[in-house]
C-alpha cells in the first residue's frame, strides 16, 4: 500500500502517516489501532524483529520493548510472539504522571497484578486505586485508562487477551 492509502484508509493525513514510520511523532493508541488495522497487523507487529523465534524461556533482555513515549511508560512484551497465542502478557514500568492518553477500548480481557506503587484505574464509569499485591480484571470492551498519580514508578504484569497489541 502507498502511504496515501494507509492514511486514507486509517482516516489521517499521509505527512502524519510518515512522521509516524520515522519516529518524528509520538502517535495515540488510537492512531496505532487505526493504522494497524488498516495493515492487517496488530500494535505489536510494529515493534517486533520479524526474524524473532519463539522460545519457552525469555530473559528480561529479550523482552520486546513496545512502549509509546507520551505514556511515560516502559513496556516490555514478555513472549516474542502473539501470533497463534491466548494471551499477551507484559511488564510495564509506569512514570510518575505516566498513563494513557485517552480511554480506548477492544476486544477481550485484561488482568493485571501491581508488583510496585499504585496505579488510578478507570473502566467505563468506575475509578480504582489499586495497590501494590492488588490484582484487577476487566473487559476490554469497556473504555478504560490508566495513569500513575503517584511519585514513585508503578510496576505492573499485564495480561491481555487475546493479544490484540
Amino acid at each position: 500500500m502507498t502511504l496515501q492509502q494507509v492514511a486514507d484508509a486509517a482516516g489521517c493525513t499521509a505527512a502524519y502517516v510518515s512522521q509516524v514510520e520515522n519516529d518524528k511523532t509520538s502517535p495515540s493508541i488510537a492512531s496505532l489501532k487505526r493504522i494497524a488495522a488498516v495493515l492487517d497487523v496488530r500494535i505489536v507487529d510494529f515493534f517486533l524483529d520479524e526474524t524473532s523465534d519463539d522460545p519457552v524461556v525469555l530473559e528480561p533482555s529479550q523482552w520486546a520493548t513496545v512502549s509509546l513515549p507520551g505514556w511515560k511508560a516502559d513496556i516490555r512484551q514478555m513472549v516474542r510472539m502473539v501470533k497463534h497465542r491466548q494471551m499477551q502478557p507484559f511488564y510495564t514500568v509506569i512514570k510518575p504522571n505516566g498513563g494513557t492518553r485517552e480511554n480506548y477500548s477492544h476486544q477481550g480481557e485484561e488482568f493485571g497484578l501491581i508488583l510496585e506503587g499504585e496505579l488510578t484505574l478507570t473502566v467505563g464509569d468506575e475509578t480504582f486505586q489499586v495497590k501494590k499485591g492488588s490484582s484487577f480484571y476487566y473487559s476490554s470492551t469497556l473504555p478504560h485508562a490508566w495513569t500513575n498519580e503517584g511519585k514513585k514508578p508503578c510496576t505492573v504484569v499485564w495480561v491481555v487477551t487475546p493479544p490484540s497489541w
